[in-house]
């Protein structure tokens, strides 16, 4: 499922979801070394044409562990102090690099990336975000393809 379809499926919690990661420019990416520990980097990504893409420069550790293992975990930049406006926001899926020239060329028009580089479009599997409402409750929401956004509420 790609973030059209995503964002069809859960106009709300996808419009929140593009506001936290555009309320920054650099974000944290997640990604599995060959050993299979994590591997924490930061990263622009870019919501453009129904997709969310991410992209890199050439030969990254990040862009290879991609190319080895697609899993990733993305988490949007929580900004400065005490205080996560608008919430804790994480997107899961699968990384799929992009090497169709008329593709690449598409996305450097929009976005204009130092050349060469690396190019994801993303399969999501999991999208959560987790607020603090009236200064109470934790509120944690979790979609998955196939499923409705589940709430949690806790005091």
């Amino acid at each position: 499922m790609n973030w059209a379809d995503f964002s069809s499926a859960e106009p709300d919690l996808a419009r929140t979801v593009e506001e936290r990661f555009g309320a920054f420019t650099h974000h944290t990416l997640a990604t599995l070394r060959k050993d299979g520990s994590p591997r924490t980097t930061g990263l622009e990504v870019r919501f453009l044409n129904g997709e969310l893409w991410l992209g890199m420069m050439p030969d990254s550790l990040k862009a290879r562990d991609l190319e080895r293992d697609p899993r990733f975990c993305l988490q949007a930049n929580p900004g400065e102090g005490q205080t996560l406006g608008g919430g804790d926001v994480r997107i899961s899926g699968r990384a799929h690099e992009v090497t169709d020239p008329e593709t690449k060329t598409r996305y450097t028009e929009e976005v204009e990336p130092p050349e060469p580089f690396h190019l994801f479009r993303t399969e999501l599997t999991e999208v959560v975000r987790t607020s603090v409402e009236d200064d109470k409750y934790l509120v944690v929401q979790v979609w998955k393809p196939g499923e409705p956004v589940r709430t949690i509420k806790r005091t």
